[in-house]
């Protein structure tokens, strides 16, 4: 609007002189946009089907700088190849992929199909734990590592150089059991926890994390039993983008029915941490695996132990149906 209008006359002369509104600078109360989170993923993709479905999220979310994804647990050199193709197809092969410490197991690899095509696969990959301590000695005090198997490469890295896994940001984990084990959805009368498998698998690895000193996030079985519902699968699977696609791939390998989407909390609450609300606790990893709180007053985590199912499935599926 304008602020004054002023006429002055001469003669038959007129002039009219209007004081313009002063226009502020636009870029002066502009937000400075936030630069991406640097993260590393550390996985045993390849035999449940939520750490495709977490790596997908990681790839969707512009929020997230990967730096690097770390394999853990049994094959880690096939699990390497089907993340070399799942990133490919993915038009994402610019992210180094280095190979955790390989371990005996009985699991079922049930992707090793996708894995074993050959499509897309390197030569060769890096070692997962001298990528790791080398990404955070170039990057202190910045990277966030999500860890979403058994914590072989973590145990490996606090061992092989303490000092410097300290210099990360965070840890952001999958892992452990609070109040409520598996199968507790909260309908009935919580049956207790259980020793969860990301922690059962390396129980040493477990304790060291927690007594390393680095701010521990920790998304246990009480926040992460999140059910991907037919509905869902055929919302999501329809979609037909290269992520969805691979990514409906995959489940047809694993060969079940309803995934448990245990590991997407741990990308989502990075992103999104309200998704699920976390809080300090003192947990003491005793030698059956158990996850306990054991009442010390100085905690060592802070743990989410209860998630709305609903909001997480409003954030990712839009997510990774985005083209």
């Amino acid at each position: 609007m304008f602020r004054a209008l002023t006429i002055f006359c001469c003669g038959v002369l007129c002039a009219a002189f209007v004081d313009l509104p002063v226009i502020a600078n636009q870029n002066s109360s502009a937000a400075t946009p936030q630069a991406p989170e640097k993260v590393i993923i550390d996985t045993d993709i390849g035999d449940d089907i939520d750490d495709a479905f977490a790596v997908a999220l990681a790839l969707r979310s512009p929020e997230l700088q990967i730096l690097g994804i770390t394999t853990t647990f049994g094959d880690t050199e096939t699990r390497a190849r089907l993340l070399d193709r799942f990133l490919a197809e993915a038009g994402r092969a610019d992210i180094p992929v280095a190979v955790g410490i390989p371990t005996p197991t009985k699991t079922a690899f049930t992707q090793r199909r996708y894995a074993e095509s050959g499509k897309y696969a390197k030569a060769s990959h890096p070692d997962a734990v001298s990528f790791l301590l080398d990404k955070i000695s170039q990057h202190p005090g910045e990277i966030t590592l999500i860890a979403i198997g058994p914590l072989m490469n973590v145990g490996a890295a606090i061992d092989k150089d303490p000092a410097t896994f300290r210099k990360l940001k965070r840890v952001v984990m999958m892992g452990g059991s609070i109040a409520r084990g598996y199968g507790d959805l909260g309908y009935d009368p919580p049956h207790g926890p259980d020793p969860e498998w990301n922690i059962v698998n390396d129980i040493p690895s477990a304790q060291k994390l927690f007594a390393a000193g680095v701010p521990l996030f920790v998304m246990p079985l009480d926040a992460t039993q999140l059910k991907l519902d037919e509905v869902k699968r055929a919302y999501l699977f329809r979609q037909g983008t290269a992520i969805t696609d691979a990514l409906a791939l995959l489940y047809h390998e694993w060969g079940q029915e309803t995934p448990t989407l245990f590991d997407p909390m741990t990308i989502a609450f990075a992103v999104k941490p309200e998704l699920c609300p976390v809080t300090p606790m003192h947990i003491l990893v005793d030698a059956q695996g158990f996850t306990r709180r054991d009442g010390v007053p100085d905690s060592n985590a802070k743990v989410c132990l209860e998630s709305n199912p609903d909001a997480f499935f409003r954030f990712l599926l839009p997510r990774l149906a985005t083209p």
